[in-house]
């Protein structure tokens, strides 16, 4: 069996019960076919809680990308919302034909949309890098073993 690695905390390590077992179980030249499908199934549990536990590493990765996005993409609706507000009161001073107070809202209003426009293209850079959901690392890892499975099978 081939250990996977955990990002956050090094190489997954059997549990204690799983290498007394492997460790009782002599080599596979001289097993029993009892004592090899023991140890089949052994390994087996222990590479799916790995891929398992893989996945879950991978997807909370994605998950906390996927919501800093969406929280950058609701910042830039709440900006968005303070500029229509300071481009009412730009019409509204523009009607009372105060010229030096309606241009300095107008330049307010164009700033906050232009800081919202920013905020908006940075919350979708971020959701794309999230990008696709599935854990692709895991599915590889998953094919590869399928693959040596296949290959052992085959010898």
């Amino acid at each position: 069996m081939t250990d996977t690695p955990d990002i956050d905390s090094g190489p997954i390590e059997p549990s204690s019960s799983a290498a007394r077992a492997t460790a009782s179980v002599p080599d596979a030249s001289d097993a029993t076919t009892g004592q090899l499908v023991s140890r089949l199934s052994q390994e087996v549990s222990e590479l799916v809680r790995g891929e398992l536990q893989l996945a879950k590493v991978e997807m909370t990765g994605k998950a906390k990308a996927a919501g800093i996005g969406a929280g950058l993409f609701g910042g830039a609706g709440v900006i968005a919302l303070y500029g229509l507000g300071v481009l009412i009161a730009t019409v509204i001073l523009a009607l009372s034909l105060v010229l030096d107070a309606w241009l300095a809202a107008l330049i307010v209003a164009v700033v906050l949309f232009a800081v919202a426009g920013v905020t908006a293209l940075m919350g979708k850079k971020r959701v794309q890098e999230a990008a696709p959901v599935t854990p692709t690392e895991t599915v590889d890892s998953v094919k590869k073993d399928v693959r040596a499975v296949k290959g052992a099978r085959k010898r």
